[in-house]
């Protein structure tokens, strides 16, 4: 049973280790990304020691996109998948069907403004991007080759829906991967995960973003998403098969690839 499905109350889910009502959910991510939109990038190189570039790249090439194919990078931040996607699809010198098309898609405006200064710094000055809902995505069905969510569906509220919606906004054979924090596969690591996310993350939040209770969300958000299986049950169970689970870093990190099959 999924994460969303074990709310104390109805109408209630959890914001880290609390438990807020679903409008309230909304708000408060909104307002934790919004606050540390500007040193976004900053915070993920010093809290990963710049592990998140190889965990990406892991992504990026698991993802193996052709020339021509439709990408859709979901919770995009400042768009790091999104100009790796880039780079395959409108790869000069391959023959393509189709002129390819890359979407960078987050719910937030701050991080979407991040985004395009990001983009428009390396070039990719037409790259669309969409401020949206993952839960109720507005593209039509079988719109995307592959969609991408990289460190997004933790904070979503509803994430059988997001997940279904993702499902249904893939084309017939086409590939979801889903990169997110997740359970350390021995307990020594995770002893040592633990002490680093609730001592060291939230220091780090305060010195460098200014912002020590967003970080302490995150660990936060961390423990309350589900685990490798609990995640991949839960993909089979909105329509992708073939789920295949990738532990990296000691599955501190996890990738799951699913696809739609019909």
């Amino acid at each position: 049973m999924s994460q969303n499905r074990r709310s104390q109350k109805k109408g209630y889910t959890h914001f880290g280790y609390e438990e807020v009502p679903i409008a309230e959910k909304r708000a408060r991510v909104g307002a934790v990304f919004s606050s540390v939109a500007r040193r976004y990038d900053l915070m993920n190189d010093l809290m990963s020691l710049g592990i998140h570039r190889l965990w990406k790249r892991f992504v990026v090439d698991l993802a193996a996109v052709r020339p021509g194919e439709s990408v859709l990078d979901l919770a995009g931040g400042t768009g790091d998948l999104a100009a790796a996607f880039a780079a395959q699809v409108f790869r000069q010198g391959d023959s393509a069907t189709s002129p390819g098309l890359v979407v960078l898609a987050d719910i937030n405006a701050d991080m979407l403004a991040q985004a395009r200064a990001r983009l428009t710094d390396r070039g990719l000055v037409e790259l669309p991007l969409v401020q949206a809902n993952a839960e109720c995505l507005p593209f039509a069905d079988g719109s995307f080759d592959c969609i991408t969510i990289g460190f997004g569906l933790r904070n979503v509220t509803d994430k059988d829906a997001a997940l279904r919606s993702m499902a249904r906004a893939l084309k017939p054979g086409g590939r979801l991967l889903v990169l997110e924090f997740s359970k350390p596969r021995s307990s020594g690591l995770a002893k040592l995960y633990d002490q680093y996310s609730f001592k060291v993350l939230p220091t780090l939040g305060r010195l460098v973003a200014r912002d020590e209770g967003a970080y302490r969300y995150l660990a936060e958000s961390i423990r309350r998403h589900p685990d490798q299986e609990t995640l991949k049950g839960m993909m089979e169970e909105a329509g992708l098969g073939r789920v295949q689970v990738y532990n990296l870093t000691g599955g501190i990190v996890a990738v799951h690839r699913g696809w739609r099959l019909e």
